[in-house]
């Protein structure tokens, strides 16, 4: 495995699907297999594209800021700042498993608001 190509390939992957080209993301990065842990999501290839082909027409001005990335084996690790319309912010954690190809083949996540108020004075980076 390389770890530091997976990585960036993880990066890549989300960063082009998140910002409105899941079809290239997929045709780039992806193997023939897509196993998607999401329940908002649909199992396969084309439920990942149909939802970000979603996404994409319903929040075009969504963003996204990669906070970090953390791979072992074939794991990669992406923790993210996503600000949505209306300044909604997120914490996501997702994870990406890769193939023996170094193509992504599974996926999982995690997803957190960002509240107005904390408890403490940490961020949540």
């Amino acid at each position: 495995m390389d770890i530091a190509s997976n990585k960036e390939n993880a990066i890549a992957f989300y960063k082009m699907a998140y910002l409105g080209n899941p079809q290239k993301a997929v045709d780039l990065y992806v193997g023939d297999e897509y196993i998607q842990h999401n329940p908002d999501v649909a199992d396969g290839l084309q439920g990942f594209i149909d939802y970000f082909d979603r996404m994409q027409c319903e929040y075009p001005e969504k963003s996204i800021e990669f906070v970090r990335c953390i791979g072992e084996g074939d794991l990669m690790a992406l923790h993210t700042h996503q600000t949505w319309p209306g300044n909604d912010q997120y914490v996501t954690m997702d994870f990406f498993r890769f193939d023996q190809n170094g193509k992504i083949c599974e996926h999982w996540d995690a997803i957190q608001q960002i509240p107005e108020k904390a408890a403490n004075p940490n961020t949540m980076y």
